[in-house]
């Protein structure tokens, strides 16, 4: 069953670079090129699931609490049918990290996201080198037509390659800096690790990880370059734990936690010289405006929310005019904390808290205790599913990418992966009889 194995990894290659790039797809073949796509693939995955007989009950409780309030709030939203639709999209997309971790061992969710970053990162820098050596100017979305004047925010690439040590920042095929770089960052941790184990081949390993460090320089974003930071710190805590016995393990941790907290602390009230040393504005780049206006909407409706939208509908209300800033319409809170505030009230954001909380705590158990009956991983690879979960917990309070598309099927993944830590992957199906040409089985 090697051949099935090997289209497992491939199916969930391209179901992460569909997700990580999903505006890729939407600005080359517009909202309905995706939507088709991605059809296709949740087809697939249906079709898996069904010849693997994966049993959906196995999810966390708090994963499946906080779906069943999102699916919940149709009753209470403001906008019932956008609800519907955004809860389709979100069990879908969950569905897929979940199957992820019911079919797919570490080594191999590894290997899949290892394609999918680097064709994300090597269409970019190629994308971006075109823009700047041959059409030398910004470069906009297929299937729109805006009216100008443009913002800067509307171009798929502004052809800015050659003045990133200015102000310019590269886009790449995402159409956006902070999701290429957080692209980076994962390629950097995926490619680091396999470098290590000696996965793939070291010349190999060493020009993506090369090409995952120009990538994140040329894109400048503040906000991975504090998740990476974050990153550095939980692999320093790992590497650290795996050295103690478990009892000393509890000062270790104490310590963690106490440097945490200062550190948060010291960032918040050294945040103008830090922002000025990353080259951003104290207003976090309009997230403080965006940040304030959706506190005072949540206000209006603080228990249950507004009702479950995943993105921002630009169509619908209040959101076609809740964050507009320099004639862009924002589509999301810039903080997955806020967004669950926001549209699912107070309720919503306990569950949130209770499966954010719960899922480090097992990441972090699964990277430094292997579980008992676990394939014994490498060292390295073992790491990965604390750093990949601080890298999207980190990010969350920045960005609402944990809610949608590569963030979130990520996020159910390590929720369902963590869980099932220890136990063997399902079988692609049950043996059938193999009949003899007599008729007699054997």
């Amino acid at each position: 069953m090697g051949w099935l194995r090997e289209r497992r990894v491939a199916l969930a290659a391209l179901t992460l670079f569909t997700l990580l790039a999903g505006d890729f797809f939407r600005y080359l073949l517009s909202w309905f090129g995706w939507a088709a796509i991605v059809a296709l693939l949740l087809g697939a995955w249906v079709t898996l699931a069904i010849r693997s007989r994966v049993d959906p009950r196995r999810v966390p409780i708090a994963l499946a609490a906080f779906l069943v309030l999102a699916v919940a709030s149709t009753a209470w939203s403001a906008y019932p049918l956008t609800t519907l639709l955004a809860v389709v999209t979100t069990l879908a997309t969950a569905f897929g990290g979940v199957m992820m971790a019911a079919t797919l061992t570490l080594d191999q969710v590894i290997r899949a996201l290892g394609v999918a970053v680097r064709w994300i990162i090597g269409l970019s820098l190629a994308f971006e080198f075109i823009v700047a050596t041959l059409i030398r100017g910004p470069v906009l979305p297929f299937w729109v037509d805006y009216e100008p004047p443009i913002p800067r925010a509307f171009y798929w690439s502004r052809g800015e390659l050659f003045e990133v040590f200015g102000d310019g920042r590269i886009q790449g095929i995402v159409g956006n800096a902070n999701l290429l770089a957080a692209a980076a960052a994962l390629g950097l941790i995926v490619f680091a690790i396999q470098l290590i184990d000696r996965r793939i081949p070291r010349v190999t390993a060493w020009f993506w990880v090369g090409a995952s460090v120009v990538t994140l320089l040329l894109t400048q974003s503040a906000t991975v370059t504090v998740a990476l930071a974050g990153c550095a710190f939980t692999l320093g805590i790992v590497v650290a734990a795996r050295r103690f016995a478990r009892r000393e393990r509890r000062m270790l941790y104490a310590a963690a936690v106490g440097t945490g907290v200062l550190g948060t602390v010291a960032a918040m009230a050294l945040r103008e010289p830090l922002l000025a040393l990353l080259g951003r504005s104290g207003d976090l780049t309009n997230r403080v405006d965006i940040w304030a206006a959706v506190i005072e909407l949540w206000q209006e409706r603080p228990v249950g929310g507004w009702g479950w939208i995943s993105y921002w509908a630009p169509w619908v209300e209040p959101y076609n005019d809740l964050a507009v800033i320099n004639g862009v319409t924002y589509l999301q809170a810039h903080s997955a904390w806020l967004d669950v505030l926001l549209q699912l009230g107070v309720l919503g954001l306990a569950l949130f808290t209770v499966l954010v909380v719960t899922t480090v705590l097992r990441c972090a158990s699964w990277s430094i205790d292997p579980a008992s009956g676990e394939v014994q991983h490498s060292p390295a690879l073992r790491a990965f599913p604390a750093l990949l979960v601080t890298l999207l917990i980190v990010q969350s309070f920045a960005e609402s990418r944990l809610l949608i598309e590569g963030g979130l099927v990520l996020f159910t993944y390590l929720a369902v992966a963590s869980m099932r830590a220890g136990l063997p992957p399902i079988a692609p199906s049950a043996p059938l009889p193999v009949r003899a040409p007599d008729g007699a089985s054997r």
